[in-house]
């Protein structure tokens, strides 16, 4: 079984608790998040509905925004508010619930996004 951790890596520290164990750095500290937060895409935001694994209940989902940690989850507030309704921004997806996808699509183009309508 391969070891998640380097041969020898500090896992954690008296002086500042939890380390990383990519850069050996504080876990408030950490370089690797910010390195690996950087999304990669083709640069076309896609909006589609929908409802698979969450009972039937739809919801709008925004793939492919290439934005920061701090500005998607800003995005994904002004677009919440928008709809007015609920949602949430997670593994760099923007979930709305609801099908919102003309007023995303319209805000996105706004924004200066290029947006494509997927999945039907």
């Amino acid at each position: 079984m391969k070891s998640r951790f380097p041969a020898g890596g500090l896992v954690y520290s008296t002086d500042s608790g939890r380390m990383c164990p990519e850069c050996r750095q504080a876990q408030a500290d950490c370089r690797c998040k910010a390195l690996a937060a950087r999304p990669v895409g083709d640069g076309i935001v896609r909006v589609s509905r929908e409802t698979k694994g969450r009972a039937g209940k739809g919801v709008t989902v925004v793939k492919g925004v290439l934005l920061d940690v701090e500005a998607l989850t800003a995005l994904g507030k002004q677009l919440k508010a928008l709809c007015g309704s609920g949602g949430t921004v997670k593994d760099g997806v923007i979930e709305v619930q609801g099908d919102h996808c003309d007023r995303v699509i319209e805000a996105l183009k706004g924004k200066g996004f290029t947006v494509k309508r997927a999945g039907g």
